[in-house]
C-alpha cells in the first residue's frame, strides 16, 4: 500500500460541484480582482474568527510583512520570535529591516512563553506568535506580558485556522492574526492566498491601502504600497471550503486521535496538547530519537513524511550574517532532528492509516 504525506483531491472531491458553481460564477461574472466575492470572504472570515475587520492578500507571507510594517517595525528594531518556527515567519521581520530575537519553544512545539520576558529590550517592537503545526499557543500567558510590556501582538495564524485558546479562536488575541491559505492548509485556496484579521480599524485601512499600492482610490498613493490582492476566484472558492472548514477540522482531530490510540511503539513522542488550548492538526508531528531512520524505513513501505522543519531558522544559510550558529538553541535544534510529520489529510482511509500504525509500531 501507497500512503502519500497529503493528498489534496480527496477534498476537492468531496465538494465538486459547489466549488465549480462557484469557480464558473466568478468566471462568468467579468471581475475577477477586488469584487464582491473578495469582500464577502472579507465579512464571513472576519465573522469566523470574532473578528471585525478581515483584508484579503496574496500570501500568508505578505499578511506577516504587511502587519510588522503597519506598525512601523523597521531598522534598529527587534521582534520576539520563537525559533523553531516556519522561516516565512522570520521573513516578515527581516523584510523590514528589523531583526528577530528568537527563543525556544516548549514541549508543545509553541512559543515558550516564560522565555519572554527574558528577550524583551528597550528595541523589542512586537511579539510575533506561531500556533504552530495547528495547535493554539499559550495566549494566556503571552498576552498578559504583552500588556504588562506596553508591545503589539503579532500572530502567525498560518497553521491554525479555527484552533482556539480558551474558547478564543487564534487570530482574535493580537492586533494582527496572519492568515495563510496555501492549498495544504485547512483552510486552503487552490492557489497562493493569505489575509489579515484584526479589531483595529486603522490598522485595517493601512493594510487595506498597502495591499493596493498604497492607495484607498485609484491613482492616489497615499503610501507606499505592494501589490498583495487577493483575487475573485481564490476567494469564491475559500467561500466554499469555509463552509465545511469545521467538520474539516473535525475529521482531522478523529484522524490524531485514531494515531493517539494506535501508535504504542516506545521509539515514538506523540504530540500533546496544553490544556485550555486545542488543535486542528494542521500537522500530526510525532518525535524519535531515531528520525532519519524512521524515514527512511518508512519510505522503504512506500509511506510518505514530511519534516517540519529540519533547519532552524537561526541555522539557515539565508540568516548567516545573524551571527546564529549550532547549539544556540538546543531545543529547537533538537526538534529538528526529532520531528517528523505523519500522513494526515482529508479523506484519509481507516485502512491507509491502520497501515502507518502498523508500520511504525514494527520499526
Amino acid at each position: 500500500m501507497q500512503v502519500k504525506c497529503n493528498v489534496l483531491d480527496r477534498q476537492f472531491e468531496m465538494y465538486r460541484q459547489e466549488y465549480e458553481e462557484a469557480a464558473l460564477r466568478v468566471l462568468r461574472s467579468g471581475w475577477y480582482v477586488l469584487g464582491k466575492e473578495v469582500a464577502q470572504f472579507e465579512q464571513e472570515f472576519a465573522a469566523y474568527t470574532g473578528r471585525k475587520y478581515c483584508v484579503g492578500l496574496n500570501s500568508g507571507l505578505d499578511a506577516l510583512i504587511m502587519s510588522v510594517r503597519a506598525l512601523g517595525i523597521g531598522a534598529g528594531d527587534e521582534v520576539i520570535v520563537q525559533a523553531n518556527t516556519y522561516i516565512a515567519t522570520v521573513i516578515g521581520i527581516t523584510e523590514n529591516g528589523a531583526t528577530p530575537v528568537f527563543i525556544e519553544p516548549d514541549e508543545y512545539f509553541n512559543m515558550d512563553a516564560q522565555r519572554i520576558e527574558a528577550a524583551i529590550s528597550d528595541r523589542t517592537k512586537a511579539i510575533l506568535v506561531t500556533h504552530l503545526y495547528g495547535q493554539a499557543s499559550n495566549m494566556g500567558e503571552i498576552t498578559a506580558i504583552a500588556d504588562r510590556r506596553g508591545i503589539p501582538v503579532i500572530e502567525d495564524c498560518a497553521q491554525s485556522h479555527g484552533a482556539c485558546f480558551g474558547g478564543k479562536m487564534t487570530g482574535a488575541f493580537g492586533i494582527s492574526g496572519c492568515f495563510s491559505f496555501y492549498p495544504t492548509k485547512n483552510l486552503g485556496a487552490f492557489g497562493d492566498a493569505g489575509a489579515v484579521v484584526t479589531d483595529d480599524e486603522a490598522f485595517a485601512d493601512t493594510i487595506r491601502m498597502m495591499r493596493n499600492y498604497g492607495s484607498r482610490v485609484r491613482y492616489y498613493n497615499e503610501i507606499e504600497g505592494l501589490n498583495s490582492r487577493l483575487d475573485e476566484l481564490q476567494a469564491a472558492l475559500l467561500r466554499v471550503k469555509l463552509t465545511h472548514l469545521d467538520a474539516l477540522n473535525a475529521e482531522r482531530r478523529a484522524l490524531a486521535e485514531r494515531y493517539d490510540s494506535g501508535i504504542s511503539s516506545t521509539k515514538i513522542m506523540k504530540p500533546q496538547v496544553r490544556k485550555g488550548a486545542d488543535s486542528i492538526y494542521h500537522q500530526y508531528v510525532i518525535r524519535c530519537r531515531e528520525r532519519d531512520a524512521l524515514l527512511r524505513y518508512l519510505a522503504e513501505n512506500d509511506i510518505q513524511t514530511q519534516i517540519h522543519y529540519p533547519v532552524p531558522p537561526h541555522l539557515a544559510q539565508c540568516y548567516r550574517h545573524l551571527g546564529g550558529k549550532a547549539g544556540d538553541y538546543p531545543i529547537t535544534e533538537q526538534y529538528a532532528d526529532e520531528v517528523l510529520s505523519l500522513p494526515i489529510y482529508t479523506g484519509m482511509t481507516a485502512e491507509e492509516q491502520a497501515y502507518v500504525i502498523e508500520k511504525i509500531n514494527a520499526f
